[in-house]
């Protein structure tokens, strides 16, 4: 007989498979065991038909890549170690040297940070066009354009674009289109048909969304996805994935996969109570301009009602412009004084955040819808609405204005 070591390794027993639980089964796994030599040469996991290696799926890990299809309303799914790795992922599986790629004025910073970068140093050229101006992106667009990322809403400044327009020039010029769909989730619009009941539908070719936010929903996850209807698209991502060694861990597949049943309940009510204090907040004299889609002198609130009207949804995030008078000094303080809102970056939590921001660092020209001065973002949270508004006032006594 075997050593107890050999046996507790190599045990028979085999639990029944007929296992039905509310929430799917944890796959940890870097080996995956084959019966035989023709399994190990014959297996292929492409197509999610079996397993060969854990980087390459868990049956954990295919059951959150099929459930964000759904959500999405895409086909086929990678997942990722963050929303900017899911960046990554496809800016290096469409671009190579001498490619060109065109980014919105108000794109989420890292992804800028990457073209200025890993993809300049590789010979990728990157040009940023006004997503408020159709035109100006038209007018942008080469032979050598190979991608387009578009954001709805813009980060930090939450200026909602034409989508739909933004989405026909790229297919008019065969340019592949990819979206940031952190903010819109899957529940504030479907990104692959925008405008429900045309045919063919109209859609982006790729969708990414970090599922750091609200899928996960409890701020302790990192991961990312990278979604699209497009098989030939689908290959190119998924290669990429595979050259990068890039995976997820069993555990985190299963927090995102806990959290996804409420997702639609916790969206809502993060958007309700951020419409409520970003109402309040432009009642207050201290605030030059908030920003927000579904308020009425938005930037670009035409546009979220015609595209996320439907759904009534507006995630949430809102900023605010400080009056002028103010100086950076002070609104450090006011953001210091907040009690609830907690200084930290990400959203879609339980907790909310506050994140000051120096835009015009960020932002070249100073765009011509925005008032001056300070900008800050707030991520509103879970907590009771009249609890945030009362934080909101305690630290706005902080603010007097400058001589």
């Amino acid at each position: 007989m075997s050593s107890i070591t050999t046996q507790l390794i190599h045990h028979p027993y085999q639990p029944p498979n007929e296992f039905v639980a509310p929430q799917p089964g944890v796959f940890k796994a870097s080996t995956v065991v084959f019966p035989n030599v023709a399994a190990m040469r014959t297996r292929e996991w492409k197509d999610k038909s079996a397993f060969t290696y854990g980087l390459h799926g868990t049956p954990t890990t295919y059951t959150l890549e099929e459930r964000l299809c759904t959500l999405e309303g895409g086909r086929y799914c990678v997942l990722l170690p963050s929303g900017l790795a899911a960046i990554a992922n496809v800016a290096l599986a469409l671009l190579g040297t001498g490619d060109s790629m065109l980014l919105p004025d108000n794109v989420y910073g890292p992804n800028q940070a990457l073209a200025d970068g890993e993809l300049a140093r590789w010979g990728i050229h990157t040009q940023v066009y006004n997503p408020m101006d159709p035109a100006d992106l038209a007018a942008k667009i080469t032979d050598r354009t190979r991608l387009v990322w578009v954001e709805a809403a813009g980060s930090v400044t939450l200026e909602f674009p034409d989508l739909p327009a933004l989405v026909r020039i790229c297919q008019a010029r065969g340019v592949a289109c990819a979206l940031d769909n952190t903010w819109g989730a899957g529940l504030a619009f479907n990104p692959f048909d925008l405008l429900p009941g045309t045919s063919p539908a109209l859609g982006v070719d790729i969708s990414v969304h970090a599922l750091t936010k609200y899928p996960s929903g409890g701020g302790d996850v990192l991961m990312g996805s990278a979604i699209t209807r497009d098989p030939a698209l689908h290959r190119k991502i998924q290669r990429t994935h595979m050259h990068l060694g890039l995976g997820v861990a069993g555990n985190e597949a299963e927090l995102v996969l806990r959290s996804l049943p409420s997702m639609a309940l916790r969206y809502r009510a993060h958007d309700a109570a951020t419409r409520s204090l970003a109402h309040w907040c432009t009642q207050r004299p201290e605030f030059a301009q908030v920003l927000h889609p579904a308020l009425p002198d938005a930037p670009g609130h035409a546009h979220w009602q015609a595209l996320c009207g439907p759904a009534d949804a507006a995630a949430g995030l809102f900023s605010v412009v400080l009056d002028a008078r103010y100086s950076t000094a002070q609104v450090d303080a006011f953001c210091d004084a907040l009690q609830l809102f907690k200084l930290g970056y990400s959203w879609g939590g339980p907790m909310s955040l506050v994140v000051p921001y120096d835009l015009a660092r960020m932002r070249k020209p100073w765009p011509a819808h925005l008032a001056q001065g300070t900008l800050v973002r707030f991520a509103v949270g879970l907590e009771a609405v009249a609890d945030l508004q009362a934080d909101l006032a305690q630290a706005l006594l902080q603010l007097t204005p400058s001589c």
